[in-house]
């Protein structure tokens, strides 16, 4: 079988864009050959310098009418912020209004966007617990709603009363989690359609791919959806890449968990001691566009049905089309 164009999209970056930016680039990087967007549900960016947090199911609607490609949360967080029934609401009427161009990636949640509420942050075990909860909710609500009756649900973290969503798509959204761990990723397998990796070492991924399809196997469903949101650095010079990577996107280089950082001023300072060579292995920083076809490559031989690129720099037009030029073309399934 001949090799196909892969599936490579945009992530747009809510909290270092103000949202018409993300809509002008996000257009642009379709017109370049871009395949979908993702972006992700922030209540505050990771350092103050970014300056934007706009709300994402507000700005994924608007991208719904400059856009034509796919529409996906990576992720939005239901439990905190949001009760699970606000989330499937939002996702429905995103899929209504954009048929058959909206999946629902869902994560755990990051103290910085979730603690807002004054709400208790537990530990990862209790959150991802929540996580999974929050998803049975809101797949009895899909499901309900589809038939034309009502839902309920009690359980130790959400209570839902009998009701339905009275606006949904034809079909229900596809439902896909964040994981980054093997436990996570088999749950993933028995409950939704497919897995969301935001970076990790190829080895591990492929751990992750394997317990996912174990816990699928276990109930019967299909090989799932595997999207990765993949950080880079792109600039003219590795030197201008770097301090790009530096000053916008320290987080490539942390070397300790960031979940239960709650302020953009506290990680400003725990960024200050990432240094560049804490981004080797874990984030590729670079002028050459043929390094970074090659990490993505890398990637899409691994399974990835679909990437999502984020350029960590604020040159966002002159990356997109160096990237549709020297990159995308290259790139096979």
């Amino acid at each position: 079988m001949p090799p196909t164009a892969p599936h490579i999209g945009y992530a747009a970056a809510l909290d270092q864009f103000a949202p018409a930016e993300v809509l002008a680039f996000a257009e642009h990087a379709e017109h370049n050959g871009f395949r979908g967007v993702m972006a992700a549900d922030r209540f505050q960016p990771w350092v103050p310098s970014h300056g934007q947090a706009a709300f994402a199911w507000t700005v994924l609607g608007a991208l719904g009418q400059v856009t034509t490609g796919d529409l996906g949360t990576g992720m939005t967080v239901p439990g905190f912020r949001w009760h699970p029934a606000m989330v499937a609401q939002a996702s429905a009427t995103l899929a209504a209004l954009n048929p058959g161009r909206h999946w629902l990636g869902i994560g755990s949640g990051e103290a910085i966007d979730e603690h807002v509420t004054g709400t208790y942050w537990p530990e990862t075990a209790e959150r991802i617990n929540r996580m999974f909860q929050a998803v049975e909710v809101i797949h009895k609500l899909f499901t309900a709603s589809l038939a034309g009756r009502d839902a309920k649900h009690a359980g130790k973290y959400f209570t839902l009363e009998s009701t339905r969503l009275w606006t949904m798509p034809d079909s229900a959204p596809p439902i896909l989690v964040a994981t980054s761990g093997p436990v996570t990723a088999k749950r993933a397998g028995r409950t939704v359609d497919g897995i969301i990796v935001d970076g990790a070492p190829l080895d591990r991924i492929a751990s992750l791919f394997t317990r996912f399809d174990e816990g699928a196997r276990e109930t019967g469903r299909g090989p799932g959806t595997r999207v990765l949101r993949l950080h880079l650095s792109w600039a003219p010079t590795d030197e201008e890449a770097m301090a790009n990577a530096m000053k916008e996107w320290p987080n490539g280089g942390l070397r300790f968990p960031r979940s239960d950082i709650r302020s953009p001023f506290e990680f400003e300072q725990l960024a200050r001691l990432v240094r560049p060579e804490d981004f080797a292995g874990r984030m590729v920083v670079a002028a050459d566009p043929d390094v970074h076809r090659a990490a993505i490559q890398q990637h899409l031989d691994l399974g990835f049905d679909r990437i999502y690129l984020h350029n960590v720099g604020r040159n966002q037009r002159e990356w997109i089309d160096v990237f549709a030029r020297d990159v995308l073309p290259k790139l096979v399934r």
